[in-house]
């Protein structure tokens, strides 16, 4: 039998137990600290640019301060698991690409499920993907690299961010479209691997607007194509895939906010109105069309749909290759 002391005490408990989800996030007082906004990828690339902006904007409209981490490796779960196994307080929290959705299907033994282990937050744009080519080879169009792969395809390979990026999925929707199956070499972001495109240690890469064009303006790497069914005004010269002798390689890249499992609906509300006013902020401002970003407004249910969707057209064109997860 309990005694009175041991009753009240478990009561207590139990009933400090029931109010922790409630009591876990004020409105009142959010945020009051920092918030920690994790990469996934090393500084440099498209993900980590899109996150400054809008960690900054948030500074400026809301009066958060945010502080991007960014935590490359593992694909992109280094970073993801970090804030997987974080509270549900919104105080660190996830900024990714589709990269995120993709882990279970291309890793063997992914540390987690990357829909059902995460709070959908934003959706925070998207845009269209450009191919970059070494600057040391001759060719100047899909048509011509296609043909040069065919004859000799020891000498060609490709770059990619991380296995199940917009940028990895373009790849092997290339490809597939050209007949090929050059080899597809996993980087630890955006970064490195256009360092090595740059060097000539690879000679193919396709990866965000954002990420590459700045390199190519600068002419460490030659642009060859635009992953998408019309030009961008950023770079009007570049032609589309389908202009530069390959039709049907459609491709964008996506970016958004999640947070840990199990994070209070009115707190995520609240951190989808202050993401959604950033990117429209940073729109009205000309900064997203400046990196050739469209931005995206969505609720979180509208999040959520699109990501599964996403996911399972993602894991089709992985079988459809015969995709062996490593």
């Amino acid at each position: 039998m309990l005694k009175r002391r041991d009753f009240l005490f478990s009561s207590a408990a139990l009933f400090g137990a029931a109010l922790a989800p409630t009591v876990l996030w004020a409105a009142s007082d959010f945020p009051s600290r920092p918030i920690k906004l994790v990469v996934p990828f090393a500084p440099g690339g498209g993900v980590d640019v899109f996150a400054r902006l809008i960690g900054q904007k948030l500074k400026d409209l809301k009066g958060y301060t945010v502080v991007i981490d960014n935590r490359s490796g593992a694909n992109g779960t280094t970073g993801g698991s970090a804030v997987r196994k974080a509270d549900p307080d919104g105080y660190t929290i996830l900024f990714s690409a589709g990269t995120h959705v993709m882990v279970g299907s291309v890793m063997k033994t992914p540390p987690y499920d990357a829909v059902a282990d995460f709070t959908p937050i934003a959706r925070a744009g998207e845009a269209p993907m450009i191919m970059v080519m070494s600057p040391k080879r001759p060719q100047t169009t899909i048509a011509e690299i296609v043909a040069s792969a065919r004859k000799t395809p020891q000498d060609w390979n490709l770059a990619v961010a991380a296995m199940g990026s917009p940028g990895h999925l373009a790849t092997i929707e290339f490809n597939k479209l050209a007949g090929l199956n050059l080899d597809i070499i996993p980087y630890r972001g955006t970064a490195p691997g256009l360092n090595d495109v740059a060097g000539g240690n690879v000679q193919l890469m396709i990866d965000p607007v954002l990420a590459l064009l700045p390199y190519a303006q600068a002419g460490n790497v030659k642009a060859i194509a635009l992953t998408s069914s019309k030009r961008s005004s950023l770079a009007p010269q570049v032609p589309t895939a389908a202009e530069s002798g390959l039709p049907g390689l459609d491709q964008f890249s996506w970016y958004g906010v999640w947070g840990p499992k199990d994070m209070p609906p009115d707190l995520v509300k609240t951190l989808n109105t202050a993401v959604n006013e950033a990117v429209r902020a940073l729109a009205e401002s000309g900064q997203l069309a400046k990196i050739g970003i469209e931005p995206i407004s969505e609720t979180p249910q509208q999040f959520d749909a699109f990501q599964r969707a996403y996911l399972k057209k993602g894991a089709e064109l992985l079988a459809s290759v015969n995709f062996e997860p490593s």
